[in-house]
């Protein structure tokens, strides 16, 4: 009996100025706003994607995130987060969500309204990031660094702090 041997190729998603590559080509609602989020506006940049929620042991890592991001925003860095009740652990109002991030931890990078993140029903960004870089979270506070190409460069764990040395040197070889 022979064995199967499939050959996968990984192409860099090549950003180019004006360009919209499919992970990031959609608009999600912005968190408790009628206002939305484009993606697109991340495509060309270092980014930080996170899936969060308000109610599980990690939610403290909100404001680490919000930490790197008044330390490396002006560098180039953007940070996404993405609230999700996948692991039961998200607020059923986006009022509550909202509350948590904005109010309890200061958050001022992006957040969406809460979204899928694993299975068949994962946005299309987590579906990428699931695909190349390892795999879907396995719980909240999964956190993916993108270069600016799209390129998955780092998939870090909720136990990853986002002041643990790993993280922060993967984020500073990704700003230009």
């Amino acid at each position: 009996m022979r064995a199967a041997v499939t050959l996968l190729l990984l192409v860099p998603l090549c950003v180019r100025a004006g360009e919209c590559p499919a992970p990031f080509n959609a608009t999600l609602p912005k968190l408790h706003s009628s206002d939305t989020v484009d993606l697109c506006q991340f495509a060309g940049k270092p980014l930080l994607v996170v899936n969060t929620a308000s109610f599980c042991g990690f939610t403290k890592q909100f404001t680490g995130l919000q930490h790197l991001y008044e330390t490396y925003h002006d560098q180039g860095l953007n940070i996404l987060g993405v609230p999700s009740d996948d692991f039961r652990q998200e607020a059923d109002d986006q009022a509550e969500t909202a509350s948590v991030c904005y109010i309890n931890y200061g958050v001022t990078f992006t957040m969406t309204a809460p979204q899928p993140v694993k299975g068949e029903d994962a946005l299309p960004l987590f579906r990428y990031l699931a695909e190349e870089g390892g795999g879907a979270p396995r719980w909240n506070f999964y956190k993916y660094l993108l270069d600016a190409d799209g390129n998955v460069v780092g998939r870090f764990s909720s136990r990853i702090a986002p002041d643990d040395d790993a993280l922060i040197r993967a984020v500073e070889s990704v700003l230009p």
